[in-house]
Parts: C-alpha cells; sequence; structure tokens
C-alpha cells in the first residue's frame, strides 16, 4: 500500500484534507498495529511531505524545473506490457538501448544486441556482467526468489561464453516486511552459490518507498560478473546460416515455481529446483567448447518465441524448430502442467539452454551437455516451428503466455496495433527527451 501515492492522487483530484486524512488513517491501521493518534500524525506527515515536494512544478527556473520534471509519456507500465516479455516489452528495452547508445561508450556487447548480458574489455580479457529481478510474484516464497533469480542471472552471464567469479544481490522490502524474508532471500541465492562455487560478495539492503509504502512486498535482483579469458562472447549476433540448434531439457524457474504456486499445483515447484543449466554451460567451458559455438542462450525472456525473434532480428537469420522435438525437451511435469492449464509451451520461459553451433562440432557440444537437435538456422529473418508439416512464424505475443490467473484477466487488456503503434510512438517521444536531459546534465559536468 504506498501512502504517499494515495495522498498525491487525492489530492490532485481535490479531495479534501480532513477527508484524505481520516480516509489515511483507516488504510494505515488496516496494516500497522499502532494507536489511532499515531496513524493520524503519520497521514498529516504524509500530506506535509507531498504538498512540499509537488511545489517542484512551479519552479521559475527553466533548467532546474526540467531536471526535476520528466516527460510524461501518457503510457504505462501496464499498459505496455513492460516486464511481461512480449512484444511490448522488447519495444520498451529498445527504447533503453537508444539512451544507452546515446553515450558513445565502448562496449563488446551492450543492450542494443538484446543479450541479456553485457560485455566489455578490460586488459586483455572480456568482463561479462548481468543482473535479473526476482520475480514479482514470488514476494512471499523468498527462498524461491533467491534462488531463481540467481539461476537466471548466472545463465545470462554463462550463455556469453563466459566463467562466473562473483555474485551481487540488491533486497527492497516494504516497511512490514518480517525481516527473515531478506535472510531467506539471501539463504536461497547462497544455495546456488555454494553448488556452483561462485561466491556472493556484496550487495545493499534498502526498504521500498522508504516509510511510505506499507505492506510486506519485497522486491529484490541479483547480479553476476563473468570473465572470458581467450574466446569471444557468444553473442546472438554470430548464428550463421547452416548452423544447428541444441536444447537442453527445460524444468522452468521464476515463472514456473510462480504457475505451479498459483494453480496450486505446489508439486511441480520440485522440478524447477536444479542447477542443470549452469552444469551444462561449466562443462562446454571445462571442455574448452566455447570456441567452437556461435550462440548460446537461456530460453526465458517471452519463452522460445521471445528469443527466437530476437536473435532473428539480431543476427538477420532465420531460426527454424521441430515442435515435437521441442516439446520432448520440456520437462514431463512442467509440461504436463502448462498443457492442464492452456498455456502454450513456445510463450513461456522454460529455462532451456539454445546452443546454436556449426554442425561438425554439434555432436561433441551434445555429448557434453546431454542436449538434443531441435532446428537448424536457415536464410531469413523470421523464425519459424514446424508442426504437422506446416511451417508456422514463430513470432511473440505483445505479452508472455498468460501463466496466472489475474494474468490471463490482463491479456484481455492487450491495446489494438493502431493503438500499439500510438503508443510507441508517444515512448519513442519521452525517449528523446530523456536523451536531450541527459546531455544536458553531460554539458553541466563539463
Amino acid at each position: 500500500m504506498d501512502i504517499e501515492e494515495y495522498a498525491k492522487r487525492s489530492l490532485r483530484k481535490g479531495i479534501p484534507e480532513n477527508t484524505i486524512i481520516e480516509e489515511g488513517v483507516k488504510r494505515v491501521l488496516e496494516i500497522k498495529n499502532i494507536d489511532k493518534k499515531l496513524a493520524e500524525e503519520f497521514i498529516k506527515s504524509v500530506l506535509q511531505e507531498v504538498k512540499s515536494v509537488e511545489s517542484y512544478k512551479k519552479i521559475k527556473d527553466p533548467n532546474l524545473s526540467n531536471l526535476l520534471n520528466y516527460y510524461t509519456s501518457g503510457i504505462t507500465m501496464g499498459e505496455i506490457g513492460g516486464g511481461s516479455r512480449g512484444e511490448g516489452d522488447f519495444f520498451l528495452h529498445k527504447q533503453i538501448a537508444r539512451i544507452i547508445e546515446s553515450t558513445n561508450q565502448k562496449t563488446v556487447v551492450d543492450s542494443r544486441e538484446q543479450d541479456d548480458g553485457g560485455v566489455v574489455e578490460a586488459e586483455g580479457k572480456y568482463i561479462v556482467v548481468a543482473v535479473d529481478g526476482t520475480h514479482s510474484r514470488l514476494s512471499d516464497f523468498p527462498f524461491l526468489a533467491g534462488f531463481h533469480v540467481t539461476r537466471a542471472c548466472l545463465r545470462d552471464v554463462f550463455v556469453m561464453g563466459a566463467k562466473p567469479v562473483a555474485l551481487i544481490s540488491d533486497i527492497h522490502l516494504a516497511d512490514d516486511g518480517d525481516v527473515s524474508k531478506i535472510l531467506d532471500f539471501t539463504a536461497g541465492i547462497c544455495a546456488v552459490s555454494e553448488a556452483i562455487e561462485v561466491p556472493l560478495v556484496g550487495g545493499s539492503t534498502l526498504r521500498v518507498g522508504g516509510d511510505m509504502v506499507l505492506g510486506e512486498r519485497m522486491v529484490s535482483s541479483v547480479g553476476a560478473i563473468g570473465v572470458i579469458k581467450e574466446d569471444k562472447p557468444t553473442a546472438r549476433n554470430r548464428a550463421q546460416v547452416g548452423d544447428v540448434i541444441l536444447m537442453t531439457e527445460g524444468g522452468g524457474g521464476g515463472t514456473i515455481s510462480t504457475t505451479a504456486l498459483y494453480h496450486g499445483m505446489f508439486e511441480v515447484v520440485y522440478e524447477t529446483l536444479n542447477i542443470n543449466f549452469l552444469k551444462a554451460c561449466k562443462n562446454l567451458i571445462d571442455n574448452d567448447l566455447l570456441k567452437y559455438i556461435h550462440v548460446m542462450t537461456d530460453i526465458t525472456n517471452g519463452g522460445l518465441r521471445g528469443d527466437a525473434y530476437e536473435i532473428s532480428k539480431t543476427a538477420n537469420v532465420s531460426l527454424e524448430f521441430q515442435m515435437d522435438a521441442i516439446l520432448d525437451l520440456i520437462n514431463p511435469k512442467v509440461l504436463n502442467m502448462l498443457k492442464e492449464l492452456n498455456i502454450d509451451p513456445l510463450g513461456v520461459s522454460i529455462d532451456s539452454l539454445l546452443i546454436i553451433v556449426p554442425k561438425e562440432y554439434a555432436n561433441e557440444v551434445e555429448k557434453k551437455t546431454g542436449a538434443k537437435r531441435v532446428g537448424e538456422v536457415k536464410e531469413g529473418s523470421i523464425s519459424y516451428i514446424i508442426e504437422n508439416n506446416k511451417r508456422i512464424p514463430l513470432i511473440p505475443e505483445f505479452r508472455e503466455s498468460a501463466y496466472t490467473p489475474v494474468k490471463k484477466v490482463v491479456e484481455k487488456m492487450k491495446p489494438s496495433e493502431e493503438e500499439f503503434e500510438i503508443m510507441k510512438k508517444k515512448i519513442e517521444e519521452a525517449c528523446n527527451e530523456a536523451i536531450k536531459k541527459k546531455d544536458f546534465v553531460k554539458n553541466l559536468l563539463k
């Protein structure tokens, strides 16, 4: 419960302050076990702060006003599908990449390539960094949250061809959250850390919204740092026509755990508790096979639909998959759950390792990873799935497959194609304004 947001919205609607205070006290007492008089004092102080800070919009200095205000696109995260690993989310990430590109910094791989990990060169070595946010619906399951987000960021480092050397974490817990959540989250990180022998070396612990957000919500992330000593990064743009596509079995991670939890199919969570993906990547490094591999990725960003789309666009090739081969490599219990719940297995994160490699090295890679052949790289710019002898375009939806009851409802709110185009133009304009502000401050710093 965001009390600051409640106060701001109420003031903007012209609601009398005594009503805001009266209703605010009720909201506070729903969460906090405190005296009513103290709750009233709290709400009054929130109102005081909100009125003070809102006055920044009246600042006459145009430069300071521009710095403190932000250009509003009028498009919310929910409307564009932000974080939902679909067409809207991919577009938003392209705008983030535009801001990064405007800095003209030297990188080997960055967000422009749509890879999950970034790469820079330092003292003759490639340094790979990746960060993943905890699945939002795992707030009440902190150990699982820590476990799965750690696997996720390590995957992002491994698939760039790097050996992970360190982990860092960041956890924000709302004001009424039990501090044991922090400890359970950290234990989840360290379960993976200890198993794969990559230490957790630092991090940050804060509250969500400071004093203003009531409740027990947890938001968090884990980052990983890796090193490539000799080979080049296995970035997505290295896929070549004629390559073979391999895939390991996917048992799912945060998304599959969430699907199981919020449908009461709790036993499926067990299938996600493994480090098979990480072991497969480690075997490739230990057996000096990375130099033969063109691309590695984890099937997470909106499922195979999203990852195939990103690779096709980045490398300007067509990935062609066999549906039967894909389904055979999804953990049987996970696949049965997806079928029972009518969830598209191609549009949800299953956490398989996808490897694109020249034909002559495919057999050796299969032996060391347990991967199987699921397709090949051809000429073109659109990926396809072959099912019942039909060649069907493999494209992302506006959002990833709806995998919880709430998401099935939210899916009905997606915009029309015309509305989506209008949204994109507004967000592009907001990105332009953000770049202008960045350039203004850059000149100030000089």
